[in-house]
């Protein structure tokens, strides 16, 4: 069985367009559930306007499809809560800083 840390992993793979960090370490991932062979993720994106949304999901979907033993992905966009700055890990904030 999936475990979560791989999937938050294979989800760090996924890089927002405009920023050069991943979507886990820009605090966008809210929710992960697994159960069985199916994998569930409720995730947001920095703006609702983001013209990059239907990439990024899908984006998020093919990297969840590469763990061993997944039959079912589903990637939701959710907006409540409202992303903000607050939410990214503290490596994504020092590397913002750098840039």
């Amino acid at each position: 069985m999936v475990t979560e840390e791989q999937v938050y992993q294979a989800l760090s793979s996924v890089r927002d367009p405009e920023l050069p960090l991943n979507i886990v370490d820009l605090g966008l991932i809210y929710d992960v559930s697994i159960e069985n062979d199916a994998v569930s993720v409720k995730m947001t994106l920095t703006t609702p306007g983001c013209p990059m949304h239907s990439t990024i999901k899908a984006e998020a979907e093919e990297a969840l499809r590469t763990l061993s033993g997944i039959q079912s992905v589903k990637v939701e966009i959710v907006w409540d809560p409202p992303w903000n700055p607050d939410m990214m890990s503290e490596e994504a904030k020092r590397m913002l800083r750098r840039a």
